[in-house]
């Protein structure tokens, strides 16, 4: 089992960036896929981005070549960093984690079996 913890939320204005990261606990972060998803208010949550648990990444087409996710397993940690940012990525932002093969990665959230809390990311216009 493992727990998920988000940070690096907050306000930022059109064009700016963020990072966010994801603290695992637990020994057997090796062995997750992990995502970001999000879900802004009125809408469902989406998948932003996934990577497997050997660095293999997919976007979210509206996210392509400004955000980008990555891991690092000795800091049992996954980020988010998110560039040229848009009132429209105005969501609440969850970090994920599933049992995966080596070289997949996870879009599906039903497929996610762990979930951090969420940390809100706002873009002023």
């Amino acid at each position: 089992q493992v727990q998920l913890v988000e940070s690096g939320g907050g306000l930022v204005q059109t064009g700016g960036s963020l990072r966010l990261a994801c603290a695992a606990s637990g020994r057997t972060f090796s062995s997750y896929a992990m995502g970001w998803f999000r879900q802004a208010p009125g809408k469902e949550r989406e998948i932003v981005a996934a990577i497997s648990r050997g660095g293999s990444t997919c976007y979210a087409d509206s996210v392509k070549g400004r955000f980008t996710i990555s891991r690092e397993s000795a800091q049992n940690a996954v980020y988010l960093q998110m560039n040229s940012l848009k009132p429209e990525d105005t969501a609440v932002y969850y970090c994920a984690g599933t049992i995966a093969a080596y070289t997949a990665y996870v879009t599906d959230l039903k497929r996610y079996s762990y979930w951090g809390q969420g940390t809100q990311v706002t873009v002023s216009s």
